[in-house]
């Protein structure tokens, strides 16, 4: 089998919402909840929000996924069940210094709208999303993924944690790029297509069909559920 034969049946094996995940091995999803972090990347106003600045740019795929919802079932029962639970906002101080001068590309229009600003509303993660005390809300992410600025592997790994579940925004920018890294960092990854949102419905799909297979175990929400209840 060449190398583009392992590459194709890595991005087909994407189940569509609704099928039973599976295990690389073939068996069905199980986690252990004290082994594993869901990560909940840029659930902020700007986004998620009737008023923020990106949000009409998102509204009609976090209609077609129920991204909100899903997402809200899943931190949920997560957490009663044990997993880590960890919120990642991307956010700026005034004047975006974090930003090049120059910028290009997708943080030339965060910087140019001023968008996810340090102690305005748009930067505040959104109420049905809201953490709790026994969450970790990382700090630092100034850039697309949520690693590289951050110091989310180094909470990861004083955990214990060796699943990292990821949803949020976009699909195909933030969530895709911390996917990538944390499959380089040696973690088992498994992404929501139903919790996830990009800038068009179309956007979305293709990142699911054809990269999410590639870099972590496709899934969703009922299945991430039912694997963490599976070790209780």
């Amino acid at each position: 089998m060449g190398l583009f034969d392992l590459v194709s049946k890595c991005m087909c094996i994407s189940p569509k919402v609704g099928e039973n995940s599976s295990t690389d091995e073939g068996g069905p999803l199980a986690l252990n909840p004290l082994e594993t972090a869901v990560i909940f990347i840029e659930y902020q106003n700007e986004f998620t929000t009737e008023g923020g600045a990106l949000h009409d740019d998102v509204k009609e795929c976090m209609e077609d996924t129920g991204m909100i919802d899903n997402s809200k079932k899943v931190m949920d029962a997560a957490r009663e069940l044990g997993a880590l639970i960890v919120h990642v906002p991307i956010i700026f101080e005034k004047g975006h210094l974090e930003i090049s001068n120059k910028p290009y590309g997708i943080l030339a229009g965060i910087k140019e709208g001023e968008l996810f600003k340090a102690d305005t509303w748009g930067a505040e993660i959104c109420d049905a999303m809201k953490p709790s005390k026994t969450d970790i809300v990382i700090k630092g992410k100034n850039g697309l993924c949520g690693f590289k600025t951050t110091n989310l592997n180094f909470i990861l790994r004083q955990g214990g944690v060796q699943n990292v579940v990821l949803g949020g925004f976009l699909t195909n920018c933030c969530i895709e790029s911390t996917m990538r890294n944390a499959y380089e960092l040696g973690y088992k990854v498994y992404t929501m297509e139903d919790c996830c949102a990009a800038t068009s419905v179309g956007a979305h799909k293709a990142a699911y069909e054809h990269t999410f297979g590639m870099f972590s175990v496709p899934t969703n929400s009922n299945d991430v559920i039912h694997a963490l209840s599976l070790d209780k």
